[in-house]
């Protein structure tokens, strides 16, 4: 490990209709962060509050170290996630998905790989093999298949890119986030792709605990009926032709590739709430 003064962690969660659970979440993940060796924040992005009780449970815990974020109208994880980072303070930044299917204990795990690895990028994967998790065989097929579809069109050689936990540096972040496009489904894949071909190469896997809740989901096993894997699969088709047919996303493009928190924050005045 590095020695110097302490690293500032800020751990994202974006919460979609999280009513339930996100009291809980939150709670755990702050004592998890309680216990490290880092500073850290934790800041909610409630993706939409107007459409359920997620932002008002979010803000019945009052702790030092959490801020409460939203906007009215659900615009996807993606989204939510940049939203977080442009008013994060962290020199790594997690993101780990609500609803607890991930234990949060992984949190502590994954920053440790990060430094120890030296790495740009730690991926929480269901397929490492000390990981522990509790998923259907069905999820587990097709979780393979799209593993093996994303490393034919885009070569990344992660085996799990749909985990709900990830850390980043965040120099990787400032300058991965502002060519991004997708802001739903596929926007795991397109981080790490876009990540990959800047140059940010040291992408490592880390284990986690994984309980997925059945009854906490939208999926149906039969692929050609659910929507959400319908849209995943268009949306990582979408960032294979920007990537290799477009080059959308080079430096050699005539765009300017910033990350401004300011002019971000500028943009969503008005939509922010925080408590």
């Amino acid at each position: 490990m590095k020695n110097g003064p302490k690293k500032m962690v800020s751990v994202i969660i974006p919460a979609y209709k999280q009513e339930k659970t996100i009291l809980n979440d939150i709670r755990n993940i702050d004592d998890v962060m309680s216990k490290t060796r880092f500073n850290y924040e934790v800041i909610v992005v409630v993706d939409g509050y107007f459409l359920d009780q997620t932002f008002e449970n979010a803000t019945k815990l009052r702790r030092k170290n959490v801020k409460i974020l939203g906007y009215k109208n659900n615009k996807g994880k993606g989204y939510a996630i940049r939203y977080g980072m442009a008013r994060s303070k962290g020199d790594y930044i997690v993101f780990i998905d609500a609803g607890m299917d991930i234990d949060p204990n992984g949190i502590s795990l994954i920053l440790e790989h990060l430094e120890w690895y030296d790495a740009d990028i730690m991926v929480g994967s269901k397929r490492h093999p000390a990981s522990k998790i509790n998923y259907p065989l069905i999820r587990k097929i097709y979780s393979w298949g799209y593993y093996l579809f994303v490393k034919t069109l885009l070569g990344v050689r992660v085996r799990d890119t749909q985990a709900g936990l990830k850390v980043f540096k965040r120099e990787v972040l400032e300058k991965v986030l502002p060519r991004l496009l997708v802001k739903e489904f596929a926007f795991d894949i397109e981080i790490l792709a876009v990540s990959r071909y800047l140059g940010f190469n040291k992408i490592y896997e880390s284990p986690i605990y994984l309980n997925w809740d059945e009854f906490n989901t939208t999926f149906t096993p039969f692929l050609i009926f659910d929507k959400h894997i319908r849209s995943m699969i268009k949306d990582t088709l979408a960032v294979f032709y920007r990537l290799r047919i477009l080059d959308y996303y080079s430096d050699n493009k005539k765009r300017k590739w910033v990350y401004d928190k300011e002019l971000d924050m500028k943009i969503n005045t008005g939509e922010t709430v925080n408590a």
